[in-house]
């Protein structure tokens, strides 16, 4: 299965944990696919059968500067990605309230415009209480490797 990670990222811990879901994703043996920059022509180049964003959250809620080119691309173009599995791993601080993984819920959002079924619970992952956001990520990477090899089965 191919799998597409797309990055939202601010001082690049959202990107390290995109790249270490990248690497466990290989490791479980699916495509996985990130490029941080990515445009929305090589992501449908690479023709995904799934996605991951991972993304952190900006400003007063915003998604990070490298991520909203692609965001709006694929707002205005709406692909046809109807029915394919995703999931969204959001990192945010909590004492910013209202906006905490605000970027996250953007994501969110876009899945439901496009039709991708989000197969686990957005994961939220808060600075004020992690220190190693890679790791702390690792369980439920390991639980969306499942949910996506299940679909695998199943389609």
């Amino acid at each position: 299965m191919k799998v597409a990670i797309l990055s939202g990222s601010v001082y690049g811990t959202a990107e390290e944990v995109a790249r270490h879901a990248e690497s466990l994703l290989k490791q479980a043996g699916l495509d996985a696919w990130h490029n941080p920059r990515a445009t929305l022509d090589e992501v449908k180049a690479f023709a995904p059968q799934a996605f991951l964003i991972v993304t952190s959250t900006t400003g007063m809620g915003e998604l990070p500067d490298n991520l909203q080119p692609l965001y709006h691309h694929i707002r205005d173009q709406l692909p046809a990605w109807s029915g394919l599995p995703g999931g969204v791993i959001a990192l945010g601080d909590s004492s910013y309230g209202d906006t905490y993984c605000a970027g996250g819920e953007q994501a969110r959002e876009l899945f439901g415009e496009l039709g991708v079924r989000e197969v686990l619970p957005m994961l939220r992952i808060d600075a004020s209480e992690s220190v190693t956001p890679e790791q702390d990520a690792e369980p439920w990477i390991g639980e969306f490797v499942g949910m996506l090899q299940e679909n695998d089965r199943l389609s």
